[in-house]
């Protein structure tokens, strides 16, 4: 009965994907997005890195339907109820496991935020294992964050919203980018068993003051002075600004990975060769800001330049401004639009509010019904930021049993 069937929303292009599949399985609304890279002559429709996103959605979803035209340019989404690792949902001992293709060049937090984002609305918890050859664990030169970072600056934000309990994520092989800018066979185990029917309404309207910085600099496959290295010129720059500052050191191997010769017999080959750093600065007032600075698959980067890299970057962060920084915010903005039918409100950077990804989010949670953002100067005005006031739906978790 294809009259049944809710309309699809229509979307064009690729940019904002996989924020648009997150969307329409959280508010069950049906999408249809077409012209995707259609005017590339070379690699036209979805990429691998969005295919194997679309089979987490399928992995962790109930009744999903995912329709892809011939050349991968159109495709349809209707969204099924977010089971989770249900039993019969495909979980072995409750665990699904999601192998990530060897010709990815996302990092793995390209996966995990958004299965953050669905986690709490699930019909029972989320344990997912990452594998494959495609698995990096290190940031990306195309803005994904470290999964320490993710670890360290995004997972604890969730207690904001009174979702704390049963959460953890592993990082049990660390994985850098190949030569090729491509995957290096990391393994990452994210435990999710938080649910809840409605998020909290939160109110974070000042960001404090700095009061210690945490990191970890990681080396895989090389030698560990690098650690030392990078540690040190980071120290140089925050020690002065920051007495509390603490950076861990984690030395690990190079996974490998098996590849056939011409006679038949398998080579190993170490993947994934590579060291750097991520960084997180806490405030008086539990606002967290995160930097990653990762070795070029190339090579050729020295790590005192990298330490000073990361130490910068993290500072220029904090001067955006806000509570949270433009890697955190859309997960903030779109918790409140999910919670009750109340106000809360969120200061944000004039440099954050302003992007382009974060205008982006606006029409589109205005598209999926949302209402729209109130904006207001902070205290004082001109340079205390912008508070932006979000209503939320009442949607919740409909998967979520109610007493």
């Amino acid at each position: 009965m294809a009259g049944s069937h809710p309309t699809p929303l229509r979307f064009t292009g690729h940019k904002a994907l996989r924020q648009r599949l997150v969307l329409s399985t959280l508010t069950g609304r049906p999408i249809r997005v077409s012209q995707i890279r259609s005017s590339s002559p070379t690699t036209p429709g979805l990429a691998d890195h969005e295919v194997s996103f679309l089979r987490l959605l399928e992995s962790v979803t109930n009744g999903s339907v995912i329709e892809i035209s011939y050349t991968g340019t159109i495709l349809l989404y209707r969204p099924g109820l977010i089971t989770g690792s249900a039993p019969g949902s495909g979980a072995a001992s409750g665990v699904l496991r999601h192998e990530v293709p060897a010709s990815c060049t996302r990092g793995i937090s390209y996966f995990l935020l958004p299965l953050c984002l669905l986690a709490p609305f699930s019909k029972s918890p989320i344990n997912v294992l990452f594998t494959g050859a495609g698995v990096t664990t290190s940031a990306t030169p195309a803005g994904d964050m470290s999964a320490d970072s993710v670890r360290t600056g995004i997972l604890p934000l969730y207690e904001r919203f009174g979702i704390s309990n049963n959460i953890e994520m592993r990082i049990l092989r660390r994985a850098s980018l190949g030569r090729d800018g491509k995957g290096g066979n990391g393994e990452v185990q994210l435990s999710f068993g938080h649910q809840v029917r409605l998020p909290k309404t939160i109110h974070m309207l000042s960001p404090g003051k700095i009061k210690r910085i945490r990191g970890v600099a990681y080396c895989i496959g090389v030698s560990a002075s690098n650690n030392a290295r990078m540690i040190d010129a980071a120290r140089g720059v925050l020690n002065p600004l920051v007495s509390d500052t603490y950076i861990f050191s984690d030395v690990s191997s190079a996974p490998t990975s098996s590849h056939a010769r011409n006679g038949g017999a398998d080579i190993k080959r170490r993947t994934g060769v590579g060291f750097g750093l991520s960084l997180v600065a806490e405030s008086t007032t539990g606002a967290l800001y995160s930097a990653d600075v990762p070795s070029a698959p190339e090579g050729g980067q020295l790590p005192e330049e990298m330490g000073e890299q990361c130490a910068y970057q993290l500072l220029e962060t904090i001067a955006q401004g806000g509570c949270v920084p433009l890697s955190a915010a859309p997960i903030m903005l779109i918790l409140m639009t999910m919670g009750s039918e109340d106000v809360g409100r969120l200061l944000l950077g004039r440099d954050v509010l302003g992007t382009e990804q974060m205008i982006g989010l606006a029409r589109d949670l205005n598209m999926f019904g949302a209402r729209g953002w109130a904006l207001r100067d902070a205290d004082p005005p001109g340079r205390g930021g912008i508070v932006v006031s979000v209503v939320g739906s009442g949607i919740g978790n409909v998967g979520h049993k109610v007493a």
